[in-house]
């Protein structure tokens, strides 16, 4: 299983508005330049950072900026913003196991508790990590690239 993309390209989104948002308007086409996707993509992602209160997003002419101190903002909350996992649970059940048989009769036993962990464990970690920890690593590398 993997998580879609939505996630990294909302991070890359902040980067972009961290990096460029002094000296450049931005707008879902300045970004799909630099993520390389449809501006549309861009769009709905910006709609759920919004709607989440991480961005505000200005219509019309444009223009989104971070809403939040950069401290204030883990990946675990642009997670939970961009990502559809459905009834929270990170991953999903194959439909109808064979109640016949010993093992598809009991797979939720076995694994139930054993991938609710794995899923705290990787929230756990994503909320220990800030956007600011991103947003400083992303200004070594581009002062890197300025060299």
């Amino acid at each position: 299983m993997q998580i879609s993309s939505r996630f990294t390209i909302a991070v890359h989104i902040f980067a972009c508005i961290d990096t460029f948002g002094n000296d450049q308007k931005i707008t879902s086409d300045f970004l799909s330049t630099s993520i390389n996707v449809n501006p549309v993509i861009i769009r709905k992602i910006l709609s759920s950072l919004k709607k989440s209160h991480l961005l505000n997003v200005q219509r019309g002419t444009g223009g989104t900026t971070i809403a939040k101190p950069l401290d204030q903002i883990t990946l675990f909350d642009i997670y939970q913003s961009v990502e559809c996992v459905e009834n929270g649970e990170l991953f999903h059940f194959h439909e109808n196991p064979n109640n016949n048989c010993p093992v598809g009769k009991n797979i939720h036993n076995i694994l139930d508790n054993k991938l609710m962990r794995v899923q705290k464990a990787m929230e756990d970690e994503l909320s220990s990590i800030t956007l600011k920890d991103v947003i400083e690593d992303t200004r070594f590398y581009v002062q890197q690239e300025m060299k």
